[in-house]
């Protein structure tokens, strides 16, 4: 017999189809593959993702010190049946967290296994979807997808490996300028390029303006949190208007790129490996040809 399993998290809810198990219920923000977004919604933010980096930081600012981004819908998890929930510990701002998910629990009248997803690395994320296809039953078949993902980047890191090395920053939050941390930089090593501002498994960290100038990155690509392309796109003069801008490397080369941070360099899931592929093509374009157009753009922003 199949578990009910409700996913609370983009993620997880991509590990979940790539291991061929349908979730009965997952959260507001869950919408790859497309099919998952018909699924009930089992969570609610207090936060709309619209306005200017800054705004939209100072709201969350205030949401967290008013009890909490996120929210569950305890009648409709409770509808569901779940034998399985799956939870994330990495970052109570980009979904909801485990203790919320916990308490939500303790209402219902099931009392499903919780399953806590909370990976800072490339290999915790693969492992990850080993823990969940191991709590589902689909043992096999999460060692083949993560077999198949292992090999497209030790592929990609042959590739990469005789070409220049690219150093580069990539920026998850706009105002206040924030260096992308965690996977991130695996993601660019595997890529073929060099990351001067943070290291394996480091959180994502607010820096000053001046520390990213000085960093010199020779690509730069500005992928926030929750933002996809577009949303990148439309606030991308939140950096560009920036003091010093014209000056990076990156800015004369034409390597500055507004890029999906939703559904690729901050989503921890099988999508990863597709996004150390789009960096492989941002760092180096004569090698891997131009960055997918759905993913990464070239705002022209040189004044």
């Amino acid at each position: 017999m199949k578990p009910n399993v409700v996913s609370l998290l983009p993620s997880a809810t991509e590990m979940l189809y790539a291991i061929g198990v349908e979730p009965v219920g997952v959260s507001h923000e869950c919408d790859y593959p497309p099919e998952a977004r018909d699924k009930p919604s089992v969570t609610t933010t207090r936060v709309t993702g619209e306005g200017t980096s800054a705004e939209i930081n100072e709201k969350v600012a205030e949401a967290v010190e008013d009890g909490g981004v996120y929210g569950v819908d305890v009648d409709t998890l409770g509808s569901l049946e779940p034998d399985v929930v799956v939870t994330q510990g990495v970052c109570d701002v980009c979904a909801v967290g485990d203790d919320v998910v916990r308490e939500a629990v303790e209402t219902i009248d099931t009392s499903p296994e919780i399953v806590s997803l909370h990976s800072h690395t490339v290999d915790g994320v693969l492992d990850d979807i080993l823990t969940v296809g191991d709590v589902v039953g689909r043992v096999e078949e999460a060692r083949e997808a993560v077999e198949n993902l292992r090999g497209r980047l030790e592929s990609l890191r042959e590739r990469t490996a005789a070409l220049p090395d690219e150093r580069t920053v990539v920026l998850d939050w706009l105002d206040p300028p924030m260096v992308g941390g965690h996977w991130v930089p695996e993601l660019v090593e595997a890529a073929g390029g060099t990351y001067p501002l943070a290291s394996k498994g480091d959180e994502s960290t607010p820096r000053e303006w001046d520390e990213i100038v000085d960093a010199a990155p020779e690509t730069l690509v500005a992928a926030p949190c929750g933002f996809e392309l577009g949303q990148t796109v439309r606030n991308f003069d939140e950096i560009a208007e920036r003091e010093g801008w014209r000056a990076i490397s990156a800015v004369e080369r034409g390597r500055a790129y507004a890029a999906d941070g939703h559904n690729y360099f901050n989503r921890p899931g099988p999508r990863l490996v597709d996004t150390a592929e789009i960096l492989a093509c941002a760092l180096h374009p004569d090698e891997f040809g131009a960055p997918p157009a759905d993913a990464v753009a070239t705002p022209v922003r040189v004044r």
